[in-house]
């Protein structure tokens, strides 16, 4: 599957700027699963928590819109201000983009409630169900809130494994599994994408 697909020249030096500062990117699969998700819905907002090197950023500006503008988030500044070379590179405009720096679930609270198309969570483990709370909340009626590393390397799906980062994200799994008036994908591209559809979330909740 990963072989099917193959990086662009930017991507690709993103992908080896990822991996000098010790970040693992989305895989080239899950990246071009983010820009087919992303085109279909014909996205124009998109938050991404968890900046990196830029390889998702890259990502989803392929897919988005021509007038698409990218929140990204993410605690470390130089990972940002590599990103920012990575974007500038590929030739996006430093108005389609909002590189902010600090700690996601403080930023995430003063960003407008149903006015994004997508949420896109590649972060903390530990806070996930907290990012998957907040993503419901940014993200407008019919848009997705896709999270990252859903299968941890297999080992969400092993039993035996009770470590803290193991149970929170099979929690958060079966969460979103459960939730009234959302519709769950798990695909396993990379290292998993759980992809929230909230088609029906606005009119059950009433927002």
């Amino acid at each position: 599957m990963e072989a099917y697909f193959t990086d662009t020249d930017h991507a690709a030096l993103a992908r080896r700027a990822s991996f000098d500062l010790g970040i693992e990117p989305v895989t080239p699969a899950a990246a071009h699963t983010l820009t087919l998700l992303t085109h279909a819905i014909n996205a124009k907002a998109v938050i991404e928590i968890g900046t990196g090197a830029g390889v998702s950023s890259l990502a989803f500006f392929a897919g988005m819109a021509e007038d698409g503008v990218l929140t990204t988030v993410d605690c470390e500044a130089e990972h940002q201000m590599v990103a920012r070379e990575v974007l500038k590179d590929a030739g996006i405009r430093h108005t389609r983009y909002r590189l902010i720096t600090g700690e996601a679930l403080s930023i995430l609270p003063k960003l407008r409630a149903g006015a994004y198309d997508v949420v896109f969570i590649d972060a903390e483990f530990l806070e996930y169900p907290e990012y998957l709370e907040e993503g419901l909340r940014c993200v407008r009626p019919g848009g997705l809130v896709i999270l990252y590393h859903a299968l941890l390397s297999g080992r969400v799906a092993n039993d035996a494994d009770v470590e803290d980062d193991t149970m929170i994200i099979r929690d958060t799994l079966e969460a979103a599994r459960n939730l009234d008036g959302l519709t769950t994908a798990l695909i396993p591209v990379g290292d998993g994408l759980l992809v929230c559809s909230t088609a029906r979330l606005g009119a059950i909740t009433g927002s």
